[in-house]
């Protein structure tokens, strides 16, 4: 796919409309504010004012622990995603490899749930993976009517479709993480190695010039946008100050996030491979990468959204 193909579906899917925003989830946010953390007292020189820190520094705190510890937990399930649908568009045997695909992307899905660790966070990522496919299947896959796309795509398409149809029998979660990288590797969007030096925002868009994860990238940088948007949907903040944080502050925090977790990758035991559980990581001296929690506090907040008197957001 060329560069300028690229950059059109980013824009796409950088849409604010499509279901991958903060219609129906805060990540935590209302419930951190409806806790005090915004209204906590600041300090200077080691003493208490008793006056309230600029609803802006809240948020910039906020956002810089949400995004971070998202990168930690959804990234290696995006990059794992994308392995296997690398390999199912490779493969030979178009049967076989579709069936090892969906096993592999159910058992990340498994693995996803697990390690998912309150029910707010679950019913969110669910309900945001779902609409993903549904998106991909009605409204970005080619119509019949300018033809085909190229084989390879065409399994991924069939993946998706196949991915969905266990949703829907109850065999699997279908969480965001895992949809987003199906999503985006039907799209041809798949992450590359990244580089040690990432570049800006604007080399990001022209991936032609950078080896940045393109799909995770763009995950974390709308995930980070979702939270501008449910602070402005609580009145915490206007639309114009989201708009300089989203051009001054987010890019920064994406990413630094995405180069501390954006390589993490997901390992399973023997025993998970050859059928044992699935949502068994493996465990073993000098392997530290994979999912991870990097901010307990916000896991908390999020657990006791729903025993907010009165809340905005579903979850």
């Amino acid at each position: 796919m060329d560069a300028d193909t690229e950059s059109y579906i980013l824009l796409l899917l950088s849409d604010g409309n499509l279901p991958t925003g903060s219609f129906i989830a805060s990540s935590g946010l209302e419930a951190y504010e409806k806790h005090g953390f915004f209204r906590l007292s600041s300090s200077q020189n080691g003493q208490v004012t008793g006056l309230p820190p600029a609803k802006t520094d809240a948020l910039i705190s906020f956002m810089r622990d949400s995004v971070q510890t998202y990168a930690h937990s959804s990234l290696p399930f995006v990059l794992a995603v994308h392995d296997a649908c690398d390999t199912l568009q490779s493969h030979g045997n178009a049967e076989s490899a579709l069936s090892d695909a969906l096993e592999t992307i159910a058992r990340l899905d498994n693995v996803c749930e697990a390690t998912t660790l309150n029910h707010v966070a679950r019913r969110a990522s669910t309900a945001q993976g779902v609409a993903l496919l549904t998106l991909l299947m009605k409204g970005l896959v080619p119509p019949t009517w300018v033809g085909t796309s190229d084989p390879g795509k065409k399994r991924v398409e069939a993946v998706a479709d196949s991915f969905k149809l266990e949703i829907r029998r109850g065999t699997v979660h279908g969480h965001l993480p895992v949809c987003w990288g199906v999503l985006t590797a039907a799209l041809g969007l798949s992450p590359s190695e990244l580089s040690n030096n990432l570049p800006t925002f604007s080399n990001a868009i022209n991936f032609g010039l950078s080896q940045i994860g393109r799909s995770q990238y763009l995950f974390l940088f709308l995930h980070a946008r979702s939270l501008l948007s449910a602070a402005i949907r609580l009145n915490s903040i206007g639309p114009y100050a989201a708009q300089q944080l989203l051009l001054h502050i987010v890019r920064p925090l994406v990413q630094a996030a995405l180069k501390e977790a954006g390589a993490l990758r997901i390992h399973f035991t023997p025993e998970s491979i050859s059928g044992g559980s699935c949502t068994d990581p493996i465990i073993e001296d000098g392997i530290n990468d994979g999912p991870a929690v990097t901010w307990p506090l916000g896991e908390i907040l999020a657990a006791r959204h729903d025993q907010q008197h009165s809340r905005i957001f579903n979850s």
